[in-house]
């Protein structure tokens, strides 16, 4: 007998349900990717992500190498390539590991019930999550819009498995003969003109990688998390979400690992908090599984009819990093350089968009999506309705961002600022945030010339707040 293992979000061979278990059934294994980008509906991977994709398919193909197998690549619909692999190797089962966003679940709920009626046995596995997103559900039967509540309901229903063992393999199981494949180069996933050299400065994809990061984050940061996780001038964040997002990490290897710490640590706040994260994670998944309109409609109707601006040109400065706004600007060029952004300053930067701009939150979403290198569209959804006051459990709409005291409070040594701005490196603390309020005299001897050098502000803060609130006042 052959099993098919198709790999997806899932790109690890630790802790990979559908890999152990096909080894456990016995037989040939094969394991396969599937380029389908057009499957995905509205958000096939953006360019940050497909850069990612790129080496975490080859780190994942050496590794299986390594184990005497290798990855085959394909291209085209997924029943189709399927269905063919299946007539080359004749294989009588297909094994893979669930996903949940929209268009692919309904792909895979179609291609599931086809393969099955022609006789092939199809075996699905949740480990995308730490739940099923379907299982927690209100008193009255419904989804739950609040995360405190959702989130004492998931602890006193959670059960999390211990991470399952990289598989023992070898080339007994692989096949006489390896069907057809291409090599990862051929999908066209790196651009044609590389911008990436920030990405490849910051990050290794690759289930080896991810766990190197993992481990270091549990051994030196987590202590700090609950202090420093809001402060994007220090590593104080886990960095783990292009690895859980790609699949070269699990939730519940980070669960495990983190709950390890807990039984040895004298301090056990900063766990708590960092696990209340990762349950943020399945939150984002319960609220697109029961609303999967919201990645591009705003959870609260009402919002359907605010007063947007549509304004390309402050929509390209908000996107360049030079709105004139230090910490606004600094978290833009961050994602720009390295395809990742603080969460704090994400917060920040979503609210000045949606709020200080009147732009659409749709529109900042689209752009996250193309590059961030860990964008999820469950994430990425709840943190621009969130941001934008029209989701679950969201920040109030009047609650509205101050970049200058933010970048105080978060950045008060302005390093943040200064490392990713450094045309106003030389300014002193006191104006790092507010350089338009610099003296003539200081802003010289930090040769920062305002409209050169750095761009003058694009809206005066007091005033596109009031603006903001009274085009809140309109839908209230």
């Amino acid at each position: 007998m052959t099993t098919l293992v198709w790999f997806r979000n899932d790109l690890r061979l630790a802790d990979n349900p559908a890999l152990y278990q096909a080894l456990e059934r016995g037989g040939t294994i094969v394991p396969v990717f599937i380029w389908a980008p057009d499957e995905e509906g509205d958000w096939p991977p953006g360019a940050a992500q497909l850069w990612w994709l790129h080496h975490s398919l080859s780190a994942l193909d050496a590794d299986l190498r390594a184990k005497g197998s290798r990855l085959l690549i394909r291209k085209g619909p997924g029943r189709d390539t399927l269905r063919d692999l299946i007539d080359v190797t004749g294989a009588d089962a297909v094994y893979w590991n669930e996903r949940y966003t929209p268009a692919l679940a309904r792909r895979d709920i179609q291609l599931s019930d086809n393969l099955k009626n022609e006789g092939i046995d199809i075996v699905t596995f949740p480990v995308r999550l730490l739940h099923n997103p379907s299982a927690i559900r209100t008193t009255s039967g419904g989804p739950y819009h609040v995360f405190t509540p959702f989130w004492k309901k998931l602890q006193a229903k959670l059960d999390v498995p211990a991470p399952l063992p990289i598989p023992r393999m070898g080339a007994t199981r692989s096949p006489d003969a390896w069907p057809s494949s291409l090599n990862v180069d051929e999908l066209d996933l790196l651009p044609e003109i590389d911008w990436t050299e920030g990405f490849r400065n910051t990050w290794t994809p690759g289930e080896a990688a991810a766990q190197e990061r993992l481990a270091y984050f549990v051994e030196h940061l987590l202590i700090d998390y609950e202090d420093h996780r809001n402060r994007p001038d220090l590593d104080g964040t886990s960095m783990l979400s292009p690895y859980l997002h790609h699949g070269e990490l699990s939730p519940r290897q980070v669960w495990h690992a983190v709950k390890h710490w807990i039984q040895n640590a004298p301090m056990q706040a900063a766990a708590q908090v960092y696990l209340s994260e990762i349950a943020w994670r399945d939150f984002s998944y319960h609220l697109l599984v029961h609303y999967p309109e919201t990645p591009a409609e705003p959870l609260k109707e009402k919002f359907g009819s605010f007063a947007w601006k549509t304004d390309a040109d402050a929509l390209e400065r908000w996107q360049k990093g030079q709105t004139g706004y230090p910490i606004v600007d600094a978290g833009m060029r961050q994602l720009w350089h390295i395809g990742w952004m603080h969460n704090r300053v994400r917060m920040i930067v979503a609210s000045f968009l949606t709020k200080d701009l009147l732009i659409p939150w749709q529109d900042g979403a689209r752009w996250f999506w193309n590059t961030l290198v860990d964008a999820d569209l469950a994430n990425n959804t709840m943190g621009w309705q969130w941001s934008a006051g029209c989701g679950a459990d969201a920040q109030p709409f009047f609650r509205i961002f101050n970049p200058i005291s933010q970048g105080k409070r978060y950045d008060p040594k302005g390093n943040y600022i200064r490392r990713w701005i450094p045309e106003l490196s030389a300014l002193p603390d006191t104006y790092i945030y507010r350089p338009w309020e610099a003296p003539v005299d200081v802003l010289a001897d930090a040769n920062v010339i305002l409209g050169e050098d750095y761009p003058e502000p694009i809206v005066d803060h007091a005033a596109a707040r009031n603006t903001a609130l009274a085009a809140y006042q309109q839908i209230r």
